[in-house]
This record gives structure tokens, sequence and C-alpha cells, in this order.
């Protein structure tokens, strides 16, 4: 990877600390996130002039675990497969010239950070603003599961969702767990985030209803500004609460009775779970739309301002997921997996 040093004698150079073999992207020394297997830098595309995410992973750690490198480079080809206006979109990818050693992957930058940041920045929100939200996820969410084959995000939660928030814009992302199911829409790996996991998703066996149990999660803690089952102190008991139907303490806070049917609704037994296409056409968001578009608001105003990040509904086996380095070959043409741990 070429290293930057700008001419002190040039005052308007752009302090890059590197730039990508075709010279069009350049990466700041900001850090916007670190994850399990990438770190996230502040970017800009200098052809587009617009700000980006450059996103690094360093393979040679996982040198001896090919089911991590297997997860790395199935995110990236999905990212690539992805073209929608509420999932994170990727512009380029490639490896470092010294033996492929650092994973390098551009997508698209949300200025707002992750809606779980923006909602705890921002206490006074009204329950229409949470609704447009809601309605944008679950277009994202609609879109990966209706695929072929069907795409099942599995760490669906609002670290993963991130947001343009001077356009209210919201997009799906962190892909690292994603699962694509072919006819059977069955996947089988115990994968997520033990406070959306849905019931079933212990079991080893579900479908793309296991998105929309976190989806309903994810509503409530955008709701209450909570996490739920934060009243547990570990793991186990989480698992015991969700396995034996018991709602989260968090549930109790809701008190619009419409918001608390809704998020029901999403949490029900699998076979009794509306899909993201029967809830966008749920009375609860009807009238949301009467100042303004139905869809995701308008870009921003000029090539300088920012857009948002992305997502994808049937799973597969960790068997399937294996891949190598050489994968990389294919993709020429992202964010962060993990098992881990919003009040109006």
């Amino acid at each position: 990877m070429p290293f930057v040093s700008p001419d002190p004698a040039d005052s308007d150079a752009e302090p890059f600390v590197e730039v990508d073999p075709t010279g069009r992207y350049g990466r700041y020394d900001d850090l916007l996130g670190t994850g399990a297997v990438k770190r996230v830098y502040r970017g800009f595309d200098q052809e587009e002039g617009i700000e980006v995410a450059w996103n690094q992973v360093r393979l040679r750690s996982f040198i001896h675990d090919q089911q991590m490198q297997g997860r790395i480079f199935a995110e990236v080809r999905l990212l690539q497969s992805l073209r929608h206006d509420n999932l994170i979109t990727l512009h380029d990818v490639w490896t470092d010239d010294d033996g492929g050693s650092t994973l390098n992957f551009i997508t698209e930058f949300c200025n707002s950070g992750s809606l779980r940041e923006y909602r705890n920045r921002h206490r006074h929100v009204s329950l229409k603003a949470l609704k447009k939200w809601t309605r944008q996820i679950l277009l994202g969410l609609e879109h990966l599961h209706n695929r072929e084959p069907c795409i099942i995000h599995r760490d669906l939660n609002c670290s993963n969702v991130f947001i343009n928030g001077n356009v209210g814009q919201v997009k799906i992302g962190d892909l690292g767990l994603a699962a694509a199911v072919e006819k059977s829409h069955v996947a089988h790996s115990v994968l997520g985030t033990p406070e959306f996991m849905a019931p079933e998703l212990y079991e080893e066996e579900y479908t793309e209803q296991v998105d929309i149990y976190s989806f309903g999660m994810s509503v409530l803690e955008m709701v209450t500004r909570e996490i739920p089952y934060s009243e547990c102190d570990n793991v186990a008991k989480i698992y015991r609460k969700v396995t034996t139907g018991v709602r989260p303490a968090a549930m109790a806070k809701v008190k619009d009775p419409e918001v608390r049917a809704f998020i029901e609704r999403c949490l029900g037994r699998p076979r009794a779970r509306p899909s993201a296409s029967e809830l966008l056409n749920d009375p609860f968001f009807h009238g949301i739309d009467e100042d303004g578009p139905s869809s995701a608001p308008p870009p921003p105003p000029s090539a300088a301002t920012t857009m948002a990040v992305g997502a994808s509904c049937r799973p597969r086996s960790r068997a399937s997921s294996a891949a190598s380095s050489a994968d990389i070959t294919s993709l020429r043409i992202g964010r962060d997996n993990k098992w881990s741990w919003f009040d109006r």
C-alpha cells in the first residue's frame, strides 16, 4: 500500500496516510470504529468529492482461521452484489501488494454513525421520526429477504444500522454474519448478538424470520434507548429468558399501545411473525408521509455531502462459508461481525 508523504510546501495537500493503488481513494488517520476483525477509517473519494469509509482487515491475523476468512470474503462478495437505498454500498476492494496481508474495501460513509449512537445523542425524538427510521430498516430487510437466494442478516440491531442524520436516511450495514439460503430458507449456525437473537436461532434451525425478531428488538431499543435484557448480567440468563418467552424488562417502558402491539407482532412465534413486506403495510405506518415522500429522503443537496452505510435472507452452514484469500481475485470491481453484547 503506497503511503503518502505530503509535500510540506503544498499547503493544499490532503493529509492522507495512504491511498489506494489507483490513487482515487485516500485514507485519513481518523478511526471511525473497530470490531472483532476490522478497523474502519474516514476516507475520501477524490473523483466524486465525497467522504467514504475505508475498511481494513488484517488477514494475517486469521491465517489459521479459515472460517473467519470465509466470513470476511463472504461479506465483501455480498456487499458487491447489493444495491438498495437502505443498504450499504460497496465501492471498491483490493488487497495490499505485500502478499495480500491486508484486505481493504471502500463503503459508503454515514455522517451520523450508528442508529444506537444517534438515538442516544438525540433523546427527544417524535414517534413519527421513529416510524420513518423503522420503515427504512424494513425496506432494506425486504430487499434482502426477497432476493434469490434469500439473505438473512442474522445480526440486526441498532449498532449495525447507520444513519445520515442531516436527511434522516437509514441504512443496514455489518453483513459479516449474513447468510444466503436456498429454497428451504433454513439455516443452522448459531450466530448473532444474544439480546437480539430469536429463540429458534439457539436451536440451530431457522429462516429469515429471525431478522424480524431482531428488528422488533431494535424497535424496542429505539423507543426506550435501552438494550433489551440489559437487566441480565450474562448470556446464560438472556438465553433462559429468550427461550422461555420472557420479554425484556424494557417492554414495560413502552406506554403507547400501538407501538407495543407492533413490537409484539415481530416477537411472536416464527410462523406467526409477519414478513418484512407485510409489516410495511401495517397500519402502524399509516399517515407518516402526509408531509413528504413515502420512501427514503432525497440525497444531500451537494456532491460534498456524504451518504450512508449496508446488509443481506436464506442461511447456510458454517462449512459453506469457508474461503481463502484467493477469493479476492473475484471481488474486484463492510463493517463488522460478532457474538457480542434507545425513552422518548
